[in-house]
């Protein structure tokens, strides 16, 4: 019988080592800002993608909401901990814009990995957000929503309502007949009241946000959202939450609107597209769903809305063979039928061309009635200077102002003129900290 020396034996375990590092997948760490459903949805995309070859491994992790997502990450990077992958949502893109001493550019990335990319794939309204001044995507669209009008079908039916409301005068009148006749206690109710009441609100009114293309043109941008049409919006919102018509959710994200619509309380809840497998889950009545209202009498109303949700920043500080994985892995989730999967489970919208087209094809859309709301909404017309979306930095604290501001209407402190141009002054002196840090 052979028996190995211990030498021998040692020198056939360190071959078989070597041998099996060489077919070591190589890892990436992914820190995202999807818990619940939504994480796992993101964790089975993962575990496909690393089941569909030997050769990567992605690892995803939690770490928590946006904010502390982007947090962790800043100082993760200063202590050289940085992961391969960040995904940030919109409002820090000028933030993540300005750290390009921090970012590997998505455009560069692929080119650089020979993988498949290409900017005109995706939709215009998503494009737009993403890309510096020469047109150049910085980050990979993964999950783009935008806010749209949740409608309880049944409080309507009772109260003899018909069709969908399309204007700020069809949803106070809608209002007001449903709490008339008993079918509901209030109208509606509004979560991220900044996304929805203003970056929104004035994206669909064609009107600006800032100068210099709503922040796209420089960091010498200047806000000048306190105008007429944001100011006598909020008194309506005001008069309106006076009258029962409408109820504030609360600031920020607007945490306590979602359970008064799932309650019946509140007939119509005005919230993201990417809630819409959340609300259907959480509803015991029928879901209608509408765009978001405009006010008729203002020229070029309707125009299109803006995005949210987050995108996918590669971070510098990694090695050559980790990026080809991370540029494979971009590249899987660029796929028709990976996106189409990923929207239709979500309700994030899809975010190219042929997921869209995959989607109408596979019946989709017809069976799952008002699914493309959203994509029917961003692409209404297309995109202006006022419409595009924003790029302000610091707006993760600005928008914090805006929400405080916007309470301050509601809770009788300030009217709209008085809270909108306090909004506007103190959104701007974070403008020119950025400005000045950034030079």
């Amino acid at each position: 019988m052979f028996v190995p020396t211990l030498k021998g034996l040692a020198a056939g375990i360190a071959a078989a080592t070597l041998s099996l590092s060489a077919h070591a997948a190589v890892e990436v760490q992914w820190w995202h800002a999807m818990g619940g459903e939504l994480g796992e949805i993101l964790e089975g995309i993962t575990e496909e993608f690393n089941a569909s070859q030997d050769d990567y491994r992605v690892n995803p992790s939690y770490r928590g909401n946006y904010t502390e997502t982007m947090t962790g990450a800043i100082a993760a990077f200063r202590a050289r901990q940085q992961p391969h992958i960040l995904q940030v949502f919109e409002v820090g893109t000028g933030t993540m814009m300005a750290a390009e001493g921090a970012i590997y550019p998505i455009h560069e990335l692929m080119e650089d990995h020979g993988r498949a990319f290409d900017r005109e794939a995706f939709l215009p309204a998503v494009v737009g957000y993403y890309t510096d001044t020469r047109g150049n995507m910085l980050s990979f669209p993964f999950n783009s929503s935008t806010p749209i009008l949740y409608l309880n079908r049944d409080a309507f039916e009772a109260a003899g309502l018909n069709g969908t409301p399309e204007t700020w005068e069809e949803i106070v009148a809608a209002s007001r007949r449903l709490r008339e006749s008993g079918a509901a206690r209030c109208g509606f109710t509004t979560s991220w009241p900044s996304w929805v009441m203003l970056e929104n609100f004035s994206a669909m009114h064609d009107s600006p946000l800032g100068t210099r293309e709503n922040g796209f043109g420089g960091l010498d941008t200047e806000f000048v959202f306190d105008n007429d049409l944001v100011a006598s919006h909020w008194d309506n919102l005001k008069a309106w939450q006076d009258e029962g018509v409408f109820r504030w959710g609360g600031p920020g994200p607007g945490d306590d609107a979602a359970p008064m619509f799932y309650s019946g309380e509140c007939a119509m809840f005005f919230g993201s597209s990417a809630s819409r497998a959340g609300v259907l889950a959480n509803a015991d009545f029928e879901v209608g769903f509408a765009m978001q209202p405009y006010y008729a009498e203002v020229e070029g109303a309707p125009q299109n809305s803006i995005i949210g949700g987050a995108t996918l920043w590669a971070l510098q500080g990694h090695s050559d063979e980790e990026y080809e994985a991370v540029a494979a892995f971009f590249e899987y989730l660029s796929r028709p039928e990976v996106q189409a999967d990923w929207h239709q489970r979500t309700g994030y919208l899809p975010i190219t061309q042929a997921a869209w087209e995959l989607s109408e094809t596979q019946g989709f859309y017809a069976e799952n009635p008002g699914a493309d709301i959203s994509i029917r909404q961003m692409n209404l017309n297309p995109p202006t200077e006022n419409s595009k979306g924003l790029r302000f930095g610091n707006f993760v604290q600005i928008r914090d102002i805006i929400s405080e501001e916007m309470e301050a209407v509601m809770s009788g402190q300030k009217n709209g003129e008085q809270a909108s141009a306090d909004a506007a002054r103190r959104g701007n002196a974070l403008l020119r900290d950025f400005e000045a840090a950034n030079r």
